[in-house]
């Protein structure tokens, strides 16, 4: 190629490379366009028109899709400065259009699938799938893996119900031990509270404890926890209620390890000339209920689902746990019966640790309520504050959906404080009573779940709201608890099936109910119950 000026410099002309062929003359008309920058947009075309030609056709021959090199870049600049699309966003496109196409295919009933990411490569190379063959079977070995995913869980929490419900070997040789030591020991048999101190038991200048519970090491955490945290224990009373089996291993562990200053009373739920089936005739029911005896003590994964959500698995599972028929949860709806003169209480779970002095407790202003409890609707934790009427109760039967309002707030057993005097100017019993006559009657459709719903309906409109900090919640099931809240809350509970007692419990959650367990008690090392070598002494 070849430019040429004229000598006036009014003509440019550009010829072939052989000189025989005019391409294109220019007559440059001075008075509209300067001559040297006529000039400067000649050369400027020379050089760019070649090079946009062999770019768009290296890039052509070459196929380049991906590059990280700036001649790579220009390469790939080429081809888009030129209109074209470039080609590895044509596949993207067309693998998206495939996967959404086979989203609403069945997948073949013979369709073999590979076990392993690798396997699935090394067949993609060696049967050449097509891109339809190839979306089919990434589907299908998702979805299988995701069905194995959710059997492991299923099968986890199926794992931890059985754990959570059985007794350690620890604790019922405790339990077995110390029942041998009332036998033989006087000690162990000494009257609980002395003599001395039986007015004691009525006195409401001090502040009185309830605890049910046929869980000796379990028992013996609460008690010592909350002597050791109060400000005052030679005020403290401890009224600890057992079942006929357990009692004798009971007495005899309270016997022989004294809380002085504080009040230790053992009794056994036979021994409360109150509690009776003819007047409380609804125990009897529940204990011969034949849906009970199937719900609690037959076939455990009835009625569940494997296509449940692992969470939904898990509640079914706990919803059958034998501990819900057991007399020892129902004692708390008889306290002011069962402790006549007494005037207010705190009722404390056995899974539970105060870690705070709980005497202000008696100076909470209830405004006539009967129970003071912590509201489970309100809170940071969206899981475990997060429960309303609509987590407990069936709203598509049509006695409750008459009667509950499914938003309304639930709130927590485990740590409460009861007026009994206010309790007894009201009909909550009779309307527990009533409610556990519907559930039976409709072979327990109303709620499945333990003896909370059934109060949620009792003291509704008797309940006063206490700060949270007095009681959280979930250390059984919520494992990312968070620690520094924990060590400030007044009392933990580990409500769920992870128990501080178990194999199963959270690791970094037990030392805050071990510390409370005397590993050199000799009954306690007898038995093998050993403190966790992972737990810092």
């Amino acid at each position: 190629m070849q430019i040429q000026f004229s000598p006036s410099m009014r003509t440019v002309t550009i010829s072939s490379s052989n000189g025989f062929l005019d391409l294109m003359k220019v007559r440059v008309a001075a008075r509209l366009v300067s001559y040297r920058n006529f000039f400067h947009a000649i050369l400027i075309l020379a050089f760019l028109l070649p090079f946009v030609f062999i770019l768009t056709a290296v890039v052509t021959l070459e196929g380049v899709n991906k590059c990280s090199s700036f001649g790579c870049l220009g390469r790939r600049l080429g081809p888009k400065f030129l209109g074209r699309q470039d080609d590895s966003m044509r596949l993207v496109k067309e693998l998206y259009e495939i996967l959404e196409q086979v989203h609403s295919e069945e997948i073949p009933d013979n369709l073999k699938l590979p076990k392993s990411f690798p396997e699935f490569v090394l067949e993609l190379k060696s049967m050449r799938y097509d891109a339809n063959t190839f979306a089919i079977t990434l589907k299908a070995t998702i979805e299988n893996l995701e069905r194995e995913v959710r059997k492991s869980k299923l099968a986890e929490q199926l794992n931890k119900h059985f754990a959570a419900i059985a007794i350690p070997k620890g604790i019922h040789c405790l339990s077995l031990l110390l029942t041998d030591e009332y036998s033989s020991n006087a000690n162990a048999r000494k009257q609980l509270p002395p003599p001395e101190m039986l007015p004691v038991l009525s006195d409401n200048s001090y502040h009185h404890f309830i605890l049910a519970s046929d869980n000796i090491l379990a028992a013996s955490v609460v008690v010592t926890s909350a002597v050791r945290s109060s400000l005052k224990p030679e005020k403290i009373v401890f009224h600890v209620i057992t079942d006929k089996k357990t009692y004798a291993a009971m007495h005899s562990w309270f016997a022989l390890n004294p809380l002085s200053p504080a009040i230790v009373e053992v009794k056994s739920v036979h021994q409360f000339g109150w509690l009776t089936r003819e007047n409380v005739p609804i125990l009897g029911a529940i204990e011969g209920h034949h849906a009970v005896r199937d719900h609690y003590h037959g076939n455990h994964v009835l009625d569940v689902n494997t296509s449940d959500n692992p969470h939904v698995f898990s509640a079914k599972l706990q919803a059958r746990s034998p501990k819900y028929v057991s007399i020892l949860n129902h004692l708390r709806m008889y306290l002011p019966e069962l402790y006549p003169n007494l005037s207010k209480v705190v009722f404390l779970d056995d899974d539970v640790v105060v870690q705070q002095d709980l005497s202000p407790l008696w100076d909470v202003d209830l405004g006539g309520k009967v129970i003071g409890a912590v509201e489970t609707c309100k809170g940071d934790d969206g899981w475990v504050m997060s429960k309303h009427f609509n987590n407990y109760f069936n709203f598509s039967h049509p006695l409750i959906a008459q009667h509950l309002n499914p938003n309304d707030c639930a709130w927590a057993y485990g740590m409460n404080i009861f007026d009994l005097e206010a309790w007894r100017r009201t009909n909550i019993s009779g309307t527990y009573h009533f409610w556990l006559n519907e559930n039976l009657k409709s072979n327990l459709s109303l709620w499945k779940l333990g003896t909370l719903p059934p109060a949620l309906i009792a003291f509704r409109g008797h309940v006063h709201s206490i700060d949270p900090s007095w009681h959280m919640l979930g250390l059984g099931y919520q494992e990312k608890t968070d620690l520094d809240r924990v060590s400030k809350a007044a009392v933990i509970h580990y409500n769920g099936q992870c128990k501080p007692w178990l194999e199963i419990g959270f690791k970094h959650l037990q030392p805050f109910w071990t510390k409370y367990v005397n590993y050199s008690n000799d009954f306690i090392r007898s038995c093998h119950i050993l403190k966790p070598q992972w737990i810092n002494k």
